[in-house]
């Protein structure tokens, strides 16, 4: 492998020369082989935001020349593009305040700037009025709110809208309902389906609620919150031009000791993450428990088939984005712990846990986004009821006695459904045989569709 030497305070270090990172990134690689697991890419797109956001207002108060300002900015705007994924090798298991992925930053964005002509220093220019301390928390806010309003919300509200169009094609179809997984009392097929369209509406509200407290950035504290080497009005210069390039309502925490040691935003925010992983949990059972057979299951839905469902077993076919579902609300629960006890790791003047809070965050936000989506495409828009099935089902359940309770008496309904379901007959037949009703009055009684 062919090499060039860098340095920073520490000394000489060779540096693979077909890469753009200098000194600091490469003693990260060498000292830090853990894992393997990458900063996100959110991570590298925040930053390269935030390191263009704080060159033009480093230039505004002439710490910064414009051609220096603009050279970043070209080179952000290229990382941003994706053409230089390559240079940010960096793993999550590193320095807990990231400073070594804020210096590959720094590094990658003044090799570029010097191959087209302008010098830069990565820490006293690309870095200037900033430090780690106050970059990286930016970052992982801005990287978080962008994932939650143009990622997991869009893919969330798709999902909603298909259930809404499920819901409106079949309002008068009434069902067998079911608690403690026994049957219960009827109601209509909508109105279960509404169920489930409320369960996705419900965690977007909050995650539409946490999005302000996302906003609120770090940057302008630089080391500990006292904005040390950086000028006053800096924080709202940088959050001003972030607003610009991203469209997101970015302002300045007003309390940068806070800003720099607590991460209760983004515990906050993946709590309504957690509850919308929860409740797809309940809809994917929901349905896959509902969907089961063909022919030795409730079988009241069907589900699109998509691929086949054994290796040994003909014919068969699965629930598998059901179970995709299930499986990435697993993980995002984990994270969810994860990011928990990262943030309750602040000390004195910093949390040094940020590294693995963005990941587990991000993690979630991306799997919740994709599966949102693909639950959708592949699952939800295609289903359809059995109503052939779920009308039998209706009629077959001695949960329909509830309603004669009022006429014969709580104890008396209860005799009922007991000799029914002993005897193997129909709820009517065992009215009639204990002589409670007339047939024409258990007909007018028992009316599933008043019963909803």
């Amino acid at each position: 492998m062919n090499t060039r030497i860098e340095h920073d305070t520490m000394g000489e270090i060779a540096v693979p020369a077909d890469h753009h990172w200098g000194a600091q990134t490469q003693r990260s690689v060498e000292n830090f082989r853990i894992g393997g697991e990458r900063q996100p890419k959110e991570i590298i797109t925040a930053f390269a935001y935030l390191k263009e956001a704080c060159a033009r207002a480093n230039a505004r108060f002439g710490k910064l020349t414009e051609a220096q300002a603009a050279a970043i900015g070209d080179a952000c705007r290229e990382i941003r593009a994706g053409k230089w994924d390559a240079e940010f090798p960096l793993v999550v298991w590193q320095t807990g305040s990231g400073t070594q992925t804020n210096m590959n930053l720094n590094e990658v964005i003044a090799h570029l700037a010097a191959e087209r002509g302008v010098v830069l220093h990565p820490n006293d220019h690309v870095n200037a009025s900033q430090s780690s301390n106050d970059t990286y928390p930016s970052a992982l806010h801005i990287a978080a709110a962008l994932s939650v309003a143009e990622g997991v919300l869009p893919a969330a509200e798709r999902l909603e809208a298909a259930f809404a169009r499920l819901e409106a094609s079949y309002p008068d179809l009434i069902r067998i309902g079911r608690t403690h997984l026994q049957d219960a009392t009827p109601l209509r097929f909508a109105q279960e389906v509404s169920g489930w369209r409320e369960l996705i509406a419900a965690p977007c509200r909050m995650l539409r609620l946490v999005l302000p407290e996302l906003r609120r950035l770090a940057i302008g504290g630089t080391a500990v919150g006292t904005g040390l080497n950086a000028p006053a009005g800096y924080d709202a210069a940088v959050c001003a031009v972030l607003r610009e390039l991203t469209g997101q309502d970015f302002v300045p925490d007003e309390n940068k000791f806070h800003a720099l040691t607590s991460k209760d935003a983004l515990v906050f925010a993946h709590g309504a993450l957690k509850a919308l992983a929860a409740n797809l949990m309940k809809i994917a059972n929901d349905i896959r428990f509902e969907a089961s057979g063909p022919r030795c299951g409730m079988g009241e839905l069907h589900i699109p088939e998509n691929e086949p469902g054994s290796s040994i077993m003909p014919g068969k076919v699965n629930p598998t984005q059901c179970e995709a579902v299930t499986m990435a609300a697993v993980q995002v629960m984990g994270n969810d712990a994860a990011v928990g006890v990262a943030a309750s790791q602040g000390n004195f003047q910093l949390n040094v846990f940020l590294p693995v809070s963005a990941y587990n965050f991000l993690q979630s936000a991306r799997l919740l986004t994709d599966v949102c989506e693909s639950f959708r495409v592949h699952c939800v828009e295609g289903i359809t009821p059995d109503e052939a099935r779920m009308t039998y089902n209706l009629h077959n359940s001695l949960m329909l006695v509830t309603c004669l309770t009022p006429k014969i008496g709580y104890e008396a309904a209860a005799k009922c459904a007991k000799k029914a379901l002993s005897e193997g007959t129909t709820l009517k037949e065992a009215v009639l045989s204990l002589g409670l009703l007339s047939a024409e009055e258990f007909d007018d009684t028992v009316r599933p569709e008043k019963m909803v």
